[in-house]
């Protein structure tokens, strides 16, 4: 069974922040993850990895839709919502980088309605070919193709190249555990670290090492 999704919460109203978490944990496919302020947001964002973000415009410490842009030029390419009044600039949200502007007031049913549909249209996604380095990543493959040569993945190799890559930045050893192998009592840093010694020699290029060990975490050198 495939892990929860983990949504950002972005805002500074308790009552529906907490309305919108016990929505999304009602069907056991996301795990919302709460936020009052642009701070605590940032903060939350660098810390993890999120598969979407919902943010308010108007928060206690800032504007969200600068948080929004600061998100986008630090990498994080997830499907992001911003919130935002009845007399908010729409252009402006969609200018920041968010992929979606949802007008207060509005219905928990259709801010649900469109994080699905955000979330099928991501995943679709991985059908693409990426760029890793020198290599072509095909996840629905499970290969890494560099002109004639062609390296075989396994499929936790395979997710865990999926998950840094669309990370963008450091993900920590604790986070890729849980989103690889999900909430498994059996499973220890140890296996992580043996997938990941033979993944990084599989990769490993003459200029250099892809997957490298940083801050606590490991994280992919993309060009």
């Amino acid at each position: 069974m495939p892990s929860a999704k983990r949504v950002l919460l972005v805002d500074d109203d308790a009552m529906l922040r907490a309305s919108l978490a016990e929505q999304l944990r009602a069907g056991d496919a996301y795990e919302p993850v709460e936020a009052a302020t642009a701070a605590e947001g940032l903060a939350a964002a660098q810390d993890g990895y999120f598969e979407f973000l919902v943010i308010d415009a108007g928060l206690p410490d800032g504007d969200g839709a600068d948080l929004v842009r600061s998100l986008r030029e630090a990498g994080v390419a997830v499907p992001i919502m911003l919130l935002q009044e009845q007399s908010d600039d729409r252009a402006r949200g969609h200018e920041c980088g968010a992929d979606d502007v949802l007008v207060k007031p509005f219905r928990l049913a259709v801010l649900l309605a469109r994080v699905n549909a955000y979330l099928r249209s991501h995943e679709r996604e991985d059908d693409t070919e990426e760029k890793i380095g020198p290599y072509v990543f095909r996840p629905n493959a499970k290969i890494l193709v560099d002109g004639e040569n062609r390296i075989r993945l396994t499929e936790k190799e395979t997710e865990i190249l999926r998950f840094l890559k669309r990370a963008g930045n450091v993900v920590s050893r604790e986070t890729l555990l849980h989103e690889v192998w999900g909430y498994n009592p059996d499973i220890s840093t140890h296996t992580l670290e043996t997938h990941i010694y033979r993944l990084r020699k599989k990769i490993a290029t003459e200029s250099g090492e892809i997957l490298v060990t940083d801050e606590g975490g490991y994280r992919l050198v993309l060009t």
